[in-house]
């Protein structure tokens, strides 16, 4: 403002408003650069003055650009800011960085007498400047700041050449005489360069550092018809006037719809001779323009004074919408493009008094900036609440809205509302949505009050549920009503409409719609009161329904691109999910437009994308390049379906998310693993890896698997989401099988990729999701240790290392169990723990021989199912023992304490070989006997060849039964005896009369030697004779006299002579 107060009345001054929200204002030599929308204080950080080249001529500020080099969340600051000027005869002075006013480079660009008339900073931080004849060059800045600069490739014919000396110099090409500069156009997200001239407009694609020349369209010949036709066509004499028409282009810009062009018609013959201003939009197809042209003759036509005055410019602020503002220097129009259902009211504001103008004009955050000589920036809005919503869905709001009653729902009357039906309460709660994006948010929330009051019953709750969800419904599967194509079909009572003719604007309106719909369910206070609905069958939460219908949407859009892309493929599949639903198709309809419409149902393409691609690869030949083809573009059909839904579910969750979930909501399973999905990419599984893949080469083997593996793992993130959904102790059951069912179908999908050799792919899908039976197995095949090592690490918390030792031992591979790093060693040895038949290797190979010992005693004194294996465990212990480092009394008493178990082995041990045999029994296999077990071993009638040995072992094996074996030793030695007497003959005496000597031979004689041989006190020992005598298992012997007589005998000399 300081500028402006300083500048005399004849001075030019000019300003230009850039969308990145920087403006500057050029005055003499002088450019002053701001940021626009900040605080003073903040402003005065965000503005600097720079010297401008030398000029003979006026300077401009559509010969200054900036380059923002700062991404987008970062705070603005000069230090982020190139800006590069030019003068009139082609001196270009560039700033890398706006803060050093003092640091920049020079230039000259050579028209060959032409001037320079624009300056447009394009891709890569370069310009281009444009001279008033058309001419066009290129300026890159290197990173030392030296400008590099080449003309633009141009057209065949398309300019006609003067000045050979520089066009032979720069390459450039002037164009006819007649071809003026009108505007230029940077469309930053086609990478594409517009040039306007008085004849033609031009296009270029640009690239980092080289353009391409794409096409030239003579706006001349095919505009002039259609605008003079719009203004005069209806006049009755319209043949002769339109030869005389006169027509100026001024100013290109544009929006969804495609370009816009500004053009202003006269016809010096009428009286009053007015000048219309018109706009005409007209779509770019890539390398031609659209033969579909909107004029919309705009209510603004003053009287023509002059070819001067004639001038005028253009501002069309949002892309999304159809206002748009014309300018010149003392007024305003704001009209619209007209490509709208409705026109925006249109209406001149006058700024020309006391000295008062407009300086230059913008846009930025979607407003139009004017800047002018007493206000400084200022922004129009429109004084009506026009609603937020896409086009004007207010006015099918309206009349969906309005009931068959002549009389407004009364809000206040709370008897009413009580007697609401359920259709009347959704149609009200869609009156309060259309009050709120009219922004009348009090008005809204005091309807939602009445409607649905806080304090309500549960029932109220539900009736709540149902008609958000049936609005959002409504909202994904609204009716096209202004495409006039749709006249015939839509119902009475649908609730709202679009007015986009292109099916892509109608799903993109749709979204802006659904979202405006989130917003207001939040703001009016209903979200966090939501419940669940029943949805495929079972309850969701209603919030969760919500989010579903707006990742339909998203779906449908990607699907939308693939049909412009695939359209054979994708209209196929369309028509064979219309026939499944038998739906109709109006003649005035294609498939395309029935199916788009019902965004609810976009999931029953998958199905039918399937069954077209098995038809088509059962028909083609194998060898055809179309045949693997249509696996890739299925493939990625539904990959970047699911992925623009996953992507919207993760990235938009919080505004989903409820302040404080409930207990007990319903269990989550996404759409995008319903069970019809889930069936869809298993079976996709299959056609990949066992009809596509062992067919082609290696590089489609590369892109079906990537592909694949981008199916699988929305197909496991699903899993994910319905298990998170039931990890609550209530539902531990259903977790259980959700579970199992996860791990199954995870393994059975990810396990064909191993075989493959697709080791990285696996990999990718196994770590994301924890399947450490994958990684394992990957691991070994391809032998590495080292990533094994490194999932210890990462994994620990999810005890990987137990799960590889467990697998180990499943798998039997007890040496690789057992040679883990020294880093591991801690975690194998509590895995160990519950594994002592391993874990004392470990111990040994860990030098922990005390522990060792322990465990291989324990595990021997645990062992009664092999013999042999007993005693092993018994030799290995004793080993350790000697190994360690026991103190040697200890180490004594520990030998001996193996050493008599080692003994008592030994009666096992040395069991006769003929018994074993007669018995079927062999040592290496046998249990472990407990002594009365080998007792009954020994002196039972199969061991044939028993002697006095075997007899005297059996008395020995007495001194090891414990007392927790509920034997009495008393009456087990007394059976013995009886049947070591019973292996003698006792019939009188062979003729000898010595009963000593006739039985000096006997087994239970030599017993008696051998007792009193060890010094065993035979008194103590032997039962009383009368006891032994009694006893019911000698048999018939009790009742032979001689028998009495010889042991009765023996008995003195034995153990009365030894007292």
């Amino acid at each position: 403002m300081e500028a402006l107060k300083k500048a005399d009345a004849d001075d030019q001054l000019s300003v230009q408003v850039d969308e990145s929200g920087w403006a500057w204002l050029v005055h003499k030599e002088r450019l002053i650069i701001w940021k626009i929308g900040q605080s003073p204080v903040a402003k005065l950080s965000l503005c600097k003055e720079l010297q401008l080249p030398p000029s003979d001529f006026q300077w401009s500020s559509s010969l200054a650009a900036i380059s923002c080099l700062s991404s987008s969340g970062e705070a603005p600051s000069l230090q982020s800011l190139a800006i590069m000027v030019a003068t009139s005869e082609g001196s270009v002075r560039y700033w890398p960085n706006v803060a050093h006013e003092g640091s920049y480079t020079e230039t000259f660009t050579d028209f060959g007498g032409s001037l320079c008339s624009f300056l447009t900073a394009v891709k890569g931080g370069s310009f281009i400047l444009s001279s008033s004849r058309g001419q066009l060059v290129r300026l890159i800045p290197d990173s030392s700041g030296k400008i590099h600069q080449h003309a633009l490739p141009q057209g065949q014919g398309m300019f006609s050449g003067i000045g050979r000396k520089v066009s032979s110099l720069l390459g450039i090409l002037s164009p006819g005489h007649d071809a003026v500069i009108s505007s230029v156009l940077w469309d930053e997200e086609r990478s594409s360069f517009y040039m306007l001239t008085s004849l033609n407009l031009n296009k270029w694609e640009i690239d980092d550092s080289s353009e391409r020349y794409i096409l030239s369209w003579d706006i001349n010949r095919i505009l002039k018809e259609h605008i003079t036709d719009a203004i005069w066509g209806s006049e009755s004499n319209y043949e002769d006037i339109k030869g005389g028409v006169n027509i100026q282009y001024m100013d290109l810009q544009q929006n969804r719809d495609g370009l816009v062009i500004l053009a202003a018609a006269w016809h010096p013959g009428d009286h009053p001779c007015l000048v219309y201003y018109t706009l005409i939009t007209v779509e770019d197809k890539g390398y031609q323009m659209s033969d579909d042209v909107v004029v919309e003759v705009t209510q603004y036509n003053p009287s023509f004074q002059s070819e001067e005055e004639v001038l005028c410019c253009l501002v069309v602020p949002d892309y999304f919408s159809h206002a748009a503002y014309l300018y010149k220097e003392d007024e305003v129009f704001a009209c619209s493009t007209g490509t709208g259902r409705i026109s925006l009211p249109q209406e001149k504001i006058i700024f020309g008094v006391q000295g008062d103008g407009i300086l230059g004009a913008g846009s930025c955050t979607s407003l139009p900036i004017f800047f002018t000589k007493k206000s400084g920036l200022i922004t129009i809005l429109s004084r009506e609440n026009i609603s937020v919503l896409p086009e004007d869905l207010e006015d099918s709001l309206s009349s969906s809205v309005a009931g068959p009653r002549s009389e407004s729902p009364a809000f206040d009357a709370t008897s009413r509302l009580e007697i609401v039906a359920q259709e009347d309460k959704t149609k009200l709660l869609k009156a309060a949505f259309l009050q709120y994006c009219r922004k009348d948010i009090v008005n809204a929330q005091s309807m939602v009050v009445e409607l649905f009051p806080s304090n309500a019953d549960l029932d109220s709750d539900a009736e709540l549920d149902r008609a958000v969800t049936q609005i959002s419904v409504d909202l994904m599967d609204d009716y096209p009503a202004s495409d006039p194509r749709w006249a015939e079909s839509v119902p009475e009572a649908a609730g709202f409409s679009n007015t986009s003719l292109i099916l892509l604007h109608q799903l993109e309106d749709k979204t802006k719609a659904h979202s405006f719909f989130i917003e207001f369910v939040h703001q009016v206070g209903v979200f966090e009161r939501l419940g669940s609905f029943p949805v495929r069958g079972m309850p969701m939460a209603t919030r969760l329904l919500l989010c579903e219908h707006a990742e339909k949407l998203a779906a449908a859009i990607v699907l939308k691109n693939h049909h412009s892309r695939l359209p054979d493929l994708v209209n196929a599949a369309i028509l064979m999910a219309l026939n499944k639903r038998e739906c109709d198709i109006p003649p005035s309809l294609t498939p395309a437009d029935v199916f788009f419409r019902e965004v609810s149902q976009i999931d029953s393409i998958f199905e039918c994308l399937l069954e077209e691609e098995e038809q088509i690869l059962k028909d083609m030949p194998v060898e055809s390049i179309e045949w693997a083809q249509i696996v890739v573009n299925v493939n990625n059909i539904i990959k970047d379906m699911l992925q623009a839904a996953c992507q919207y579910r993760q990235s938009r969750a919080s505004l989903y998310k409820t302040g404080e979930l409930p207990e007990r909501e319903p269990e989550y399973i996404p759409w995008t693993a319903s069970s019809g999905l889930r069936t869809a990419i298993i079976r996709q599984h299959g056609i990949i890896l066992k009809m596509v893949y062992p067919q082609v080469d290696s590089n489609l083997r590369s892109i079906v698997a990537e592909q694949l593996v981008a199916l699988l793992d929305c197909f496991l993130d699903g899993y994910v989401s319905q298990l998170k959904s039931v990890d609550r102790p209530a539902d531990q059951e259903r977790y259980s099988s959700v579970e199992m069912e996860y791990v199954q179908k995870r393994s059975e999908l990810l396990s064909p990729l191993l075989s493959l050799g697709q080791y990285q792919m696996a990999a990718a899908l196994a770590e994301k999701y924890c399947d450490f039976d994958i990684l394992v197995q990957m691991c070994e095949q391809t032998d590495n240790q080292a990533r094994l090592q490194r999932y210890m690490s990462q994994f620990a918390e999810q005890n990987f290392s137990d799960f590889l030792f467990r697998w180990y031992l499943e798998k039997g591979k007890r040496g690789k169990l057992l040679s883990q790093p020294i880093a591991q060693h801690g975690q194998l040895a509590s895995f160990l723990q519950a594994h002592e038949h391993l874990s004392w290797l470990h111990d040994i190979n860990s030098q922990d021989l005390q522990k060792a010992h322990r465990t291989l005693q324990t595990l021997a004194n645990m062992e009664t199912r092999y013999f042999a294996k007993k005693k092993t465990l018994l030799g290995l212990s004793k080993l350790a023992a000697l190994a360690s480092d026991f103190s040697e009394d200890i180490l004594q008493e520990k030998i001996e304490e193996i050493s008599e178990q080692e003994r008592f082995l030994l009666h096992q041990e040395t069991l006769p070989e003929q018994l074993l045999a007669e018995k079927q029994l062999n040592l290496n296999d046998m249990p472990v006997l407990s002594a009365p077990q080998l007792i009954d071993m020994y002196i039972c009638d199969e061991n044939r060849r028993a002697n006095e040995y075997d007899f005297k072992k059996a008395l020995d094996l007495l001194e090891y039964i414990d007392e927790e074996e509920e034997v009495d030793v008393n009456d087990l030695k007394l059976k013995i005896l009886c049947k070591a007497l019973r292996r003698d003959g006792w019939s009188s005496s062979d003729g000898k009369d010595d009963p000593i000597e006739a039985s000096k031979d006997s087994i239970f004689v030599k017993i008696l030697q051998k007792l009193l041989k060890e010094g065993v006190q035979l008194s103590e020992y032997l039962p009383e004779v009368k006891d032994l005598l009694q006893a019911n298992e000698l048999g018939n012997l009790k009742y032979n006299p001689y028998f009495e007589f010889v042991l009765k005998a023996n008995y003195e000399l034995y153990v009365q002579g030894q007292a």
